[in-house]
């Protein structure tokens, strides 16, 4: 049987990996085109501020200010006041405070600077981290002995029960400064009973005999280290929860240390307004009210100093509110509507149900640290209420203050209380000048190791050359439109050192490459055969060297923090796409220009 030989093209692509580069390329270039214009200085007035003039006037009286103003916007119940000059933002909201009834609702802000025709793509800029941007950092302490008390006040009532319920009469149960509770038995017989009792159904606490008819029970270490991470974990989500409500996306809030969160929150030059829900510790009680002079009763006091008795346990806590909002009751007055979960709504529909014609009182609490560094609770009672029926999961309260006051109290329940109190240690501001300079300088550096990169590349590889150069360029686009479309990704200074680093990465995948051609041109093969085998040969070294390196990168971001976040981002972010670049668009550059018009024979 005679064979037959045909021509194929050596080195051919398909048209849709032509148009599937150019496609991506366009795409990443739209994305990262808004960073390149950057951000102007801003100011937002919210509809709550009560800007008493129209736009047409407003724009006067700032032009009269001596302000230069770029434009003027209004959407979603707010007004954006884009300003020519980031100095002038101060001076800007100084003559806004007049113009408003509610200063406190006016919002130093940047706003994007490209052209709208640019931003209604639905584009933004990348998103910068604290040290490039500006910002405040606040550092906060999670104090952990209201956790320790909690349980054991939990385990004195639960002492008391056990010797009513065996008739273990005489024994004193009370709980010291130290997070010990100390035994005193009237019969020191009954010594076993209460150490069976304790490791059975207690077996977290430890059980001590210090003398004839003494027990100290203490919480064990392992159990306060496992309290210690849960509570600032759960303080973490809960913190993250309020600067949602804030609307600040950029924000970073890690823990730092044993018991320590820190805060950073880029592009917020007024700090007041994040400072008061950030530092706050809000959450409600809910007591059975009991008559004055009860023996077995704490006392707490209302507005006017008042004591008013309570039952020494809640009926539920601000743990079971799932959601909270600020609205007007019957009577004119504001009042707080709360939603519970389906185990706070259970117990308010048991208590309530067997409490009609019964005084229930909500109280009100917060933490805050004095002179001596000392964290104090300040409780108060805001509201007395008879229950008329049976309540369920949903129900309002009053008591909380005018409208503005019971919006902020709904926004910090509905955000979440804090297993643990947290104060305020640490404030630094950032402004932005220092982050404008970090920026410049960043970027310098990232432009002169570029230079330099596409010098060398064309002048040591010539033909080859200016494709590795055409990769590289390409590689940097698609790597600023990825961290622009990835949501949560911002960058930082470390970042720009990512950046950098991935300038080198790039470009060597080229150098694995076109060692590989040149040495295969050395075997006497030809240009098309050299680059064919080139590639294929080159490959598994770059996916290994790659692989080993995005291990590291992934490490890094997992355990790291902060500016090793922001590096490990942009390193894996620019393996991903220097390899797209050295390997695949690279193979097609060089198919284009070089290797269309060689052929190879192949029998069938």
């Amino acid at each position: 049987m005679k064979r037959q030989t045909r021509k194929t093209l050596l080195n051919h692509n398909s048209p849709w990996k032509y148009g599937m580069i150019i496609v991506t390329i366009i795409i990443m270039l739209l994305s990262a085109l808004p960073s390149l214009f950057g951000e102007d200085a801003a100011i937002e007035v919210s509809d709550k501020a009560g800007l008493s003039v129209s736009l047409i006037e407003l724009h006067k009286q700032l032009q009269l200010a001596g302000i230069d103003i770029k434009r003027i916007d209004q959407a979603d119940g707010q007004t954006l006041i884009v300003l020519a000059k980031q100095a002038q933002q101060t001076q800007t909201k100084q003559v806004l405070a007049k113009l408003v009834a509610k200063p406190e609702h006016l919002t130093l802000s940047l706003a994007p600077a490209a052209p709208s025709w640019l931003l209604s793509l639905g584009v933004a800029p990348i998103k910068l981290g604290l040290d490039l941007r500006g910002g405040v950092q606040f550092l906060l302490d999670v104090d952990l002995d209201p956790v320790y008390r909690l349980h054991g006040e939990s385990l004195v009532d639960s002492i008391k029960q056990f010797s009513r319920e065996q008739k273990l009469m005489g024994t004193q149960v009370r709980y010291k400064d130290d997070d010990s509770i100390t035994l005193m038995l009237a019969n020191s017989e009954t010594s076993y009973q209460y150490r069976q009792f304790i490791r059975s159904q207690h077996p977290r606490w430890q059980v001590k005999q210090e003398g004839d008819g003494i027990l100290t029970v203490s919480l064990k270490q392992s159990e306060k280290d496992l309290l210690r991470d849960l509570t600032v974990k759960q303080n973490l989500q809960t913190m993250r929860g309020r600067i949602s409500q804030l609307g600040i996306t950029e924000a970073i809030v890690q823990r730092q240390g044993e018991h320590r969160i820190r805060i950073e929150l880029p592009g917020v030059q007024d700090p007041a307004a994040a400072k008061s829900v950030i530092g706050a510790t809000a959450s409600l009680a809910f007591y059975e009210v009991k008559p004055p002079g009860s023996v077995n009763a704490k006392i707490l006091r209302d507005d006017s100093q008042t004591p008013v008795y309570v039952s020494r346990k809640p009926v539920l806590g601000g743990e079971h509110i799932i959601d909270a909002r600020a609205g007007i009751g019957e009577m004119g007055g504001a009042e707080v509507n709360i939603t519970l979960d389906s185990a706070g709504g259970k117990l308010m529909s048991a208590f309530s149900r067997d409490n009609i014609g019964y005084p229930m009182a909500t109280s009100y609490s917060e933490y805050s640290r004095n002179a001596q560094g000392e964290v104090s609770q300040q409780t108060r009672v805001i509201s007395i209420a008879t229950i008329q029926s049976q309540l369920g999961n949903r129900f309002s309260i009053t008591g909380a203050g005018d409208y503005q006051e019971a919006q902020q109290l709904a926004l910090l329940l509905r955000a979440g209380s804090m297993t643990a109190p947290v104060t305020i240690v640490e404030e630094r501001t950032i402004g932005p000048s220092l982050g404008a300079e970090n920026i410049v300088n960043g970027f310098a550096a990232l432009a002169l190791g570029m230079a330099m990169t596409l010098v060398f590349m064309g002048f040591w590889y010539r033909r080859l050359g200016w494709v590795a150069n055409v990769a590289l360029i390409a590689n940097m686009v698609i790597l600023f439109g990825l961290l622009a479309l990835i949501p949560g990704a911002v960058l930082t200074l470390p970042g720009i050192a990512g950046l950098v680093l991935t300038v080198g990465m790039a470009v060597d995948t080229n150098v694995l490459i076109f060692e590989r051609i040149k040495d295969n041109l050395k075997l006497g093969r030809d240009f098309a055969r050299a680059i064919d085998r080139g590639f294929d040969s080159a490959f598994g070294t770059i996916l290994d060297a790659n692989l080993t390196t995005m291990i590291t990168a992934v490490v890094l971001y997992s355990i790291g923090n902060g500016p090793i976040q922001g590096f490990a981002l942009t390193l894996g972010l620019g393996l991903l796409t220097s390899m797209f670049t050295g390997i695949f668009a690279s193979r097609v550059l060089i198919n284009w220009a070089y290797g269309r018009n060689f052929n190879r024979d192949v029998r069938v």
